[in-house]
């Protein structure tokens, strides 16, 4: 990892689905898809799918703060799924779906904690597990070829009405950062 470069990790339904939102974001460097927040050493798919190894399918992302913060990967990553909807992302049932954010340090703690004050303010009831990192376990090569087509479609068949439209004003605060005075850098 650059020196520059600093680390998220998330989980928010299918890996596939997180991994090709975040592979469209201008500063996100590196994206891995596995498994995170369980207590069972280097789980394969399949004991993931199982329910007993405690992991949620999930993304390691490294970032350039330079060009996108934290909190903006935060608005990015609560935009594009249900934190409000326990253990499930549209058809993908189960806790290895579960919204969870994985904290780094302190800093992202507290980034997190207080986005998330600011969703239930304005009377979202999110369910988003905001936990501190351990490890992460990169998904098998079997598990990194996806259709991002898919993916796509699925993530905003997901967001209901609410999530639309505060979808819609990152997607603005995003289109104002890096696309000043119409000349777009994304």
């Amino acid at each position: 990892m650059e020196n520059n470069r600093q680390v998220a990790v998330f989980g928010g339904g299918c890996f596939w689905c997180v991994e090709a939102v975040f592979m469209e974001i201008k500063g996100v460097a590196s994206i891995a898809s596995g498994y995170s927040g369980g207590h069972v050493e280097n789980p394969s798919y399949y004991e993931v799918c199982g329910e007993t190894t405690g992991h949620a399918e999930a993304v390691r992302l490294e970032f350039d703060p330079g060009q996108i913060t934290f909190p903006e990967m935060l608005e990015i990553f609560f935009a594009t799924h249900d934190p409000t909807t326990l253990n499930s992302q549209g058809a993908d049932k189960g806790t290895r779906y579960r919204s969870i954010v994985l904290c780094i340090d302190e800093e992202q703690r507290k980034h997190a904690a207080s986005f998330i004050a600011k969703l239930n303010a304005s009377g979202m009831k999110v369910v988003t597990e905001v936990v501190s990192f351990n490890k992460f376990y990169e998904a098998e090569e079997e598990h990194k070829d996806f259709d991002q087509v898919i993916c796509h479609n699925h993530v905003f068949y997901q967001l209901d009405h609410q999530l639309q439209k505060y979808f819609l004003s990152v997607v603005l605060t995003l289109l104002r950062i890096f696309c000043p005075n119409d000349n777009c850098q994304l």
